[in-house]
């Protein structure tokens, strides 16, 4: 019998609980499959804290059914690596076959077909019902119909109530192919296709001539083939392969899927992204996956995993920040500060739309959040024009001023402090030196001064000041990190808050202070408290050497994972976002950085390989480095890594792995694989490095 396929999730029946069925989307278009709206890129309705992502009449939601006869089966599958939901209906005389998908790189197109395939030696005709409950109307936009445009029909308006006043109010363009009450394979035919087409875009002009472009590779057949084609290309730049549990295998092709459907394909360089909402371009309507908000779960839970393999794509992540700082600047002048600050929660202008005031007052860490991304691109890229010419030194300013107005000096201690805040941890507020908000401001205030020295820009004292003065909590008695200044162990947090020092901050401290610390707030941690807490304890235990704890870990992210589509949920009993790719982000940083030991650092990319005994090989391919491609292998016996394309850049042009503990030496060279021993079994701490 073959093995199963990880990448291809299928089922005889469909979840009771409509949010868990899978979703098709790309960066600008998308839906969950049978639901009546979709949602586009950057569209909201709605002012301040009601601003929400505007529903859309979603030609697309159709369902197909055929009489009943005997010996009927149904399957339901999502295809991952293909991009496509697939809904098969087969009986003795035929297979009917419904794939939906948002086209991966025309991605103002979304499409579905119906397939008739008669068995040997059919002659009767085969007829399949379609269902479908669209009415052209939405409680966020002012709809217009419009005259047919090459048979399909046309739907324009705009968004009826602007984020900000005087803000933005988007116009929206639908074109879609009319969907009949059934389709019809006569007599005499073997089987056919009937392709249904819908065009989305900002503009009449170009919604059409993306529908246009769209029928006319209908026309040659090629509209399909260009999609999986693109999926195909993207699958190729990402390769995460477990020689281990079919779950663990199966979790990691979801989290990958649903996360890089949220994302611009590879290379669109010009695509004007609007960013990552934890419930995915699918969710976010009124009332539902807040809003369809960008939050730090973007900057710190997702983006790491996107960094890794497609610097192009966390490009387009990063110029999202960018092109809401003038947003960022208003906030801060609204709390009387200088600088910028990031809002907590985030639309289209990035000004501040959290529903609750306390929250956008107070979790501020969210600027260091953003900064930490932008600096760890940096890093992994050495990409100054981002920098110099593309906005990125006006987000890592913005905020270094904005950190050095909000801290007091304390006298008494000698420090600077921040005070009146919330740390990630939420149920606690209005605390002074939450431990995260401090470390993260120190690194944000650090990057900032070495970034200005590499672009020959004078930064001002102040910043140096601050940074080096800063207060980071700390009891030297009990050798932990208390997560506020007053924090009593013991007490609940809800969330990663105290670990997330050691990563992704890689705040330096012992492996004592590590491993106190974890042991102090593992057992304290909410255990009905967000997916992506567990990924962060694993991460850690990992680092430790100690993969049986990091094991129990993980291991209660299952439970947030729903069958048979791997949709994910915020919390284990149901409740909270769904589609949650923050979880999803977290899950796959304990696999990329915590089995692997990934970590991206000023000057080389460190690995530190250890993997649960369940797990006997691990292979990341598609690893992107200052331009060139890195494969490697990881075993209990050795490490191989081998350059798969070099860079053209001088700067990555001679890389080499370097072993910690011998100082040994390996050149890598494109084509060539390099392998050495691990010693004790996955422990053998090492480097890619420039020569």
């Amino acid at each position: 019998m073959a093995a199963e396929d990880p990448a291809v999730f299928t089922s005889s029946t469909l979840p009771s609980d409509p949010r868990l069925l899978p979703t098709v989307t790309n960066a600008y278009l998308g839906t969950r499959v049978y639901r009546d709206i979709l949602h586009a890129n950057g569209v909201y309705n709605g002012a301040v804290g009601d601003t929400h992502r505007a529903d859309i009449p979603s030609p697309v939601n159709v369902r197909m059914s055929v009489s009943a006869e005997d010996s009927l089966s149904e399957t339901f599958s999502l295809d991952t690596r293909k991009g496509t939901y697939i809904h098969t209906i087969q009986s003795s005389r035929y297979t009917a076959t419904h794939r939906i998908y948002a086209h991966r790189s025309l991605v103002h197109l979304l499409a579905f077909s119906i397939t008739i395939q008669k068995s040997a030696l059919q002659t009767e005709p085969v007829t399949v019902n379609l269902q479908t409950q669209f009415i052209p109307k939405s409680p966020d936009m002012d709809l217009h119909r419009g005259a047919d445009f090459q048979g399909a029909h046309y739907l324009y308006g705009k968004t009826l109530i602007p984020e900000v006043e005087g803000g933005p109010q988007p116009t929206v363009h639908l074109i879609w192919t009319p969907v009949p009450q059934s389709v019809t394979l006569s007599g005499d035919e073997t089987e056919k296709s009937w392709e249904f087409l819908t065009a989305l875009a900002e503009s009449e002009e170009d919604v059409k001539k993306y529908f246009y472009e769209g029928k006319s590779l209908i026309g040659s057949g090629s509209l399909y083939a260009y999609h999986t084609q693109a999926w195909a290309e993207t699958w190729e730049g990402c390769c995460v392969k477990v020689d281990g549990p079919l779950s663990l295998s199966q979790a990691i092709y979801g989290c990958l899927y649903y996360l890089l459907s949220a994302c611009p394909p590879p290379g669109s360089y010009d695509f004007q992204f609007s960013g990552i909402s934890p419930g995915g371009l699918s969710n976010g309507t009124e009332n539902e996956d807040y809003w369809g908000h960008v939050f730090w779960d973007q900057d710190i839970w997702m983006y790491p995993n996107i960094l890794l393999f497609y610097p192009d794509i966390a490009c387009a992540i990063l110029k999202y920040r960018i092109q809401t700082l003038g947003g960022a600047l208003h906030n801060a002048r609204e709390q009387g500060y200088k600088g910028g600050k990031f809002p907590w929660e985030s639309a289209a202008t990035g000004q501040e739309v959290c529903p609750e005031k306390v929250y956008g007052d107070q979790e501020i860490h969210i600027n260091g959040d953003v900064v930490l991304a932008f600096e760890q691109y940096h890093h992994i890229t050495q990409d100054l024009k981002l920098f110099q010419e593309g906005g990125g030194w006006d987000v890592v300013h913005a905020v270094a001023q904005y950190w050095c107005s909000r801290v007091k000096w304390n006298p008494e201690e000698q420090s600077y402090h921040i005070n009146g805040v919330m740390p990630p941890d939420e149920y606690h507020r209005d605390v002074d030196n939450s431990v995260y908000t401090n470390a993260i401001a120190q690194r944000s205030l650090n990057f900032a001064i070495d970034l200005g020295s590499q672009l020959c820009i004078p930064t001002p004292e102040e910043w140096k000041e601050v940074q080096k003065k800063i207060k980071v909590p700390f009891d030297k008695n009990r050798r932990f990190h208390p997560e506020y200044d007053g924090y009593c162990p013991g007490e609940q947090v809800k969330q990663a808050d105290v670990v997330l020092l050691g990563f992704p901050l890689l705040y330096p401290m012992d492996s004592e202070v590590r491993r106190n610390d974890l042991d102090m707030y593992e057992p304290v941690t909410d255990p009905s408290g967000p997916a992506m807490t567990w990924s962060m304890f694993a991460v850690g235990w990992l680092e430790l050497k100690e993969p049986e704890r990091a094991q129990q870990q993980l291991s209660k992210c299952f439970s947030n994972i729903t069958e048979p589509f791997k949709i994910w949920v915020e919390n284990s009993d149901g409740s909270g976002a769904v589609n949650f790719l923050t979880g999803m982000g977290g899950f796959l940083q304990a696999i990329l950085f915590g089995y692997t030991g990934f970590r991206i650092t000023k000057n080389c990319l460190n690995f530190d390989p250890v993997c649960p005994d369940d797990t006997k090989k691990l292979e990341i391919a598609g690893v992107c480095y200052l331009g060139s491609k890195l494969s490697f292998t990881f075993t209990k016996e050795n490490v191989t890594i081998k350059v798969t394309r070099s860079s053209s850049e001088p700067q990555s042009s001679c890389l080499e792995a370097v072993l910690a503990a011998t100082q040994q030496h390996f050149p890598l060279q494109e084509g060539q694989s390099v392998t050495f021993p691990t010693a004790g079994g996955w422990i053998q701490k090492a480097s890619v490095e420039i020569l």
